[in-house]
């Protein structure tokens, strides 16, 4: 496909005997920000891995950028963005020295000070990486993804561990570099960062594509609305059904709890979230694993 940013086709790796990724098939287009979701074994981090040239495949292709790793692989590192699930920094540099070190490694990109600015690091240039708070070493490890100016970014997991607010910063960070037209791929088991940055999804489980789209269309899949979570007294589980009318709904379980004698003990509404998607289609939750 001209279009094409990233483009794979029938992809297979097992480890032992285990099948992490089945027959995957996947276009990322120009421009956008596509995510890979599942939760952990489903195979998103061998797929990323993969694309990024560090895992060997057993079976299929992949072109990244219409370039192949075998043939391309020395372009390929030029024009690519890399932050790994776990990126291990050299913990006696400094965050200056850190970029300054992976701007080396780069053809052309930003310079240390913009580089430095861009992930809002400018009060820690001088702290050296063992220093920095989690958040803080996530920010520097995207600096570092971004140092050769990328035209492709990869980002695994790049805000597992992070409390609320430093997972804001970095949605910011990643918001700003897909407002410049670059195209992102990400992985995440978080559904609000997916909802929030990404244009596109595909949802994985167990090394295959169960579902794939915009998350305003996979949620309408199982039908827009709510989602009604509440226990009774006789029944102290909770119980979830997705509901169009809660003006309707909520009256309905009122009367019918009324008829069983019984009495509602816990009553929580929401919005239909990707989440959702992944039970309908499951029947398990995205962290059952």
């Amino acid at each position: 496909m001209r279009d094409a940013a990233l483009l794979i086709r029938n992809l297979r790796k097992s480890f032992r005997g285990t099948v992490a990724v089945d027959n995957l098939d996947l276009v990322v287009r120009q421009g956008e920000c596509f995510g890979l979701l599942g939760p952990n074994g489903a195979g998103k981090t061998t797929t990323i891995e993969i694309c990024e040239g560090l895992t060997e495949a057993d079976s299929g292709t992949v072109e990244v950028l219409g370039l192949d790793w075998h043939r391309d692989g020395r372009e390929l590192r030029q024009r690519l963005g890399i932050q790994l699930q776990e990126t291990c920094l050299a913990g006696k540099l400094t965050v200056a020295e850190t970029l300054r070190l992976f701007r080396s490694f780069y053809r052309q990109g930003p310079s240390v000070d913009q580089l430095i600015d861009l992930v809002q690091l400018g009060e820690k240039r001088f702290t050296r990486v063992e220093g920095l708070s989690g958040g803080q070493k996530q920010r520097l490890a995207i600096g570092c993804a971004l140092a050769g100016d990328p035209e492709l970014l990869f980002l695994d997991e790049p805000t597992t561990g992070l409390d609320p607010q430093a997972r804001l910063q970095l949605w910011s960070l990643i918001g700003r570099f897909k407002e410049d037209g670059r195209t992102i791929v990400l992985t995440t088991h978080y559904m609000e960062e997916a909802e929030r940055l990404c244009d596109r999804v595909a949802i994985m489980d167990r090394g295959k594509v169960i579902a794939a789209g915009s998350p305003r269309e996979l949620i309408g899949s199982i039908g827009d609305g709510h989602v009604l979570e509440y226990s009774s007294s006789a029944s102290p589980a909770t119980l979830r059904v997705q509901v169009r009318d809660l003006h309707l709904a909520v009256p309905a379980i009122l009367q019918d709890l009324d008829r069983q004698s019984d009495r509602l003990t816990g009553l929580r509404m929401r919005s239909t979230t990707l989440e959702d998607v992944f039970i309908t289609l499951t029947g398990r939750s995205l962290r059952d694993e």
